[in-house]
């Protein structure tokens, strides 16, 4: 074999280990990762959620837009449309618009294999339609900061994140707790496939929630704040450009301060397209 066409097949070989893992890239379900999407490319999901917690039900369909401003930032908006019951009413409307924008410091690439790392902001706005959906309004902007670490190979897939909730005050003078989000990921490839394949990759997080108690005239409100961890299972799916995340949070330590109500499950699918 001539040398050049050696180079050639290496060269081959390993864009094509590589860009089966790099070209559809992932990120957990519940949690945070390090993925963006390309330079000017445009990223659509459409996420589905519900969770229960005793009598109180909600569900939510949100649209989220990705825009690649360069192969390591992107920014974003999410447009959530929310329907909430409890035992006293039950309400649906247009939920609080988000903002978010996520820069990828790090990365690593070898055969097979990549490593990366970003931080996180998002803003949710106070934007739910007040009049018509008071219980959707939480009356105050809240922001999201997070630092997410990503491991992905062609048999397994590790994810690492941290992120902190920063919420506001409502009208009432409350202070909203502050909430910190820890998640730990893993994720393991059955079959390994080619571009032109469905690809489906298993995911089981450890989600981690911990809320401060709000304060009303510097005073801690009783049925506030608490620790809840989640096992959450679940499935990532590809082909090409499209994917499906599914996965279900399966609590599993609930300690939460005065009667609040145990969560128990929150499900959550998304329907993916790079365009």
């Amino acid at each position: 074999m001539h040398l050049k066409t050696f180079y050639q097949s290496i060269s081959f070989l390993g864009l094509s280990i590589l860009g089966s893992t790099a070209s559809f890239a992932h990120d957990p379900i519940f949690g945070l990762g390090p993925h963006v999407v390309y330079k000017e490319g445009l990223e659509v999901a459409a996420d589905i959620a519900a969770n229960k917690a005793a009598s109180n039900k909600n569900q939510e369909l949100a649209i989220e837009v990705t825009y690649g401003l360069s192969g390591d930032w992107a920014i974003g908006a999410d447009l959530p449309y929310a329907f909430k019951e409890t035992a006293n009413q039950n309400s649906r409307g247009a939920s609080d618009i988000a903002l978010f924008s996520k820069y990828r410091f790090w990365r690593k690439d070898s055969l097979g294999l990549q490593e990366s790392a970003a931080i996180f902001i998002k803003v949710i706005t106070d934007s739910a339609e007040k009049n018509k959906t008071p219980a959707l309004n939480k009356e105050s902007s809240d922001t999201i900061l997070g630092l997410a670490y990503g491991y992905e190979s062609r048999k397994n897939y590790r994810w690492a994140s941290i992120r902190y909730r920063i919420n506001g005050s409502n009208n009432a003078g409350i202070d909203r707790g502050d909430i910190l989000f820890v998640d730990l990921v893993g994720g393991i490839r059955p079959r390994q496939s080619n571009y032109t394949e469905a690809d489906a990759v298993w995911l089981l997080e450890v989600n981690g929630e911990i809320a401060q108690k709000s304060t009303l005239n510097g005073l801690a409100v009783a049925n506030s704040g608490g620790n809840q961890w989640f096992l959450s299972p679940g499935l990532f799916w590809t082909k090409r450009n499209f994917a499906i995340k599914a996965g279900i949070q399966i609590p599993v330590i609930s300690q939460l301060n005065g009667s609040q109500e145990n969560t128990d499950y929150r499900i959550k699918t998304t329907f993916e397209w790079h365009l």
